[in-house]
């Protein structure tokens, strides 16, 4: 079995493999919060959102709210622990930027637009997460 990128990175140099881990983990509880406020306003307020979607023309809104719930309250749990590190954070990678696609596509609007790329920057954060792993401080360690 070949050893993960950390683990090389842990034997050239200790002190810059720990704060990598110290990072990782400070990195999945910072951006889990977002998906998890938000699953949790959806669960509060269904209606608003359900409208919300409906509005942006997307078939079976109910099943799109629900959808969003699960990524995004089961997600962000995981991304916290670092359970499945990286397939969750591709799962809600993906799910991101398709939120951007479908909700802020009208570019002209000023906050629109940064909301388009606030969920853009949101996607790279979690790609690099897929990339690195959720670090030595997470259930998989990876």
């Amino acid at each position: 079995m070949n050893p993960s990128l950390t683990e090389r990175a842990r034997r050239i140099d200790p002190r810059g493999a720990a704060l990598a881990d110290v990072c990782a983990v400070l990195g999945r509880i910072a951006i889990a919060p977002l998906f998890l406020l938000s699953g949790i306003a959806k669960l509060t307020d269904p209606t608003t959102f359900l409208r919300y979607i409906g509005s942006v023309g997307l078939p079976f809104p109910a099943a799109a709210l629900g959808l969003a719930i699960l990524v995004e309250l089961i997600g962000g749990a995981l991304l916290v622990v670092g359970y499945k590190t990286r397939v969750v954070a591709a799962v809600i990678a993906a799910f991101t930027l398709v939120t951007a696609i479908v909700f802020h596509r009208d570019l002209q609007d000023q906050t629109q637009f940064l909301f388009f790329f606030k969920n853009v920057a949101i996607t790279g954060g979690l790609l690099q997460v897929v990339a690195l792993g959720g670090g030595r401080w997470s259930i998989d360690r990876s």
